[in-house]
């Protein structure tokens, strides 16, 4: 059943075909992905980028396009991917971490220390320091996150234990 939001969904064909009916976001593809559709248009499928992260957090996904992974580390943005890519899908001028990707952390509700429980992993894994913590009365620290010096590196991901955390593209301000 679907539901009143359900009325102006935008959906590609893979999608329709594999039933997957309603709003995804795009795959999180590399570093330095041109924008979604001009990716899918220029990528050749090579795997040249995903054999050339030694961190192995590119893999094959969905259609074969490369995707990023976060489950045992974050991207250094080493630029191996970069170089390794001949179709210009992935393409920087100049291969900075800042100009990697958009992907900026969220931190959701489920947050173990927002509900209470001590933890502060992500804060330990932020080499940028986009992740603090304020203390509250009680004992209790909130994450404050930094959007100006989240890289969105993914390292908070790869240490999260709730899996809390995410990437996203910043809405326009």
């Amino acid at each position: 059943m679907f539901g009143a939001d359900d009325a102006n969904i935008k959906i590609d064909r893979r999608q329709l075909l594999r039933g997957q009916i309603r709003n995804q976001l795009p795959p999180l593809r590399p570093p330095w992905a041109q924008t979604e559709n001009s990716f899918v248009a220029l990528c050749n499928r090579c795997d040249d980028c995903v054999n050339a992260c030694e961190a192995g957090l590119l893999f094959r996904g969905s259609g074969g396009f490369p995707e990023i992974r976060f489950q045992s580390a974050g991207c250094d943005f080493c630029g191996d991917c970069l170089q390794a890519c001949t179709t210009n899908a992935l393409y920087a001028p100049v291969p900075a971490p800042s100009l990697a990707w958009r992907h900026r952390a969220v931190i959701a509700d489920s947050c173990l220390s927002r509900n209470g429980i001590v933890c502060r992993s992500c804060a330990e894994a932020c080499d940028s320091d986009a992740i603090r913590f304020q203390l509250q009365t009680g004992g209790r620290a909130t994450p404050l996150l930094n959007l100006e010096h989240c890289n969105g590196c993914g390292e908070c991901l790869a240490v999260c234990p709730n899996h809390s955390i995410s990437l996203e593209i910043p809405e326009a301000q």
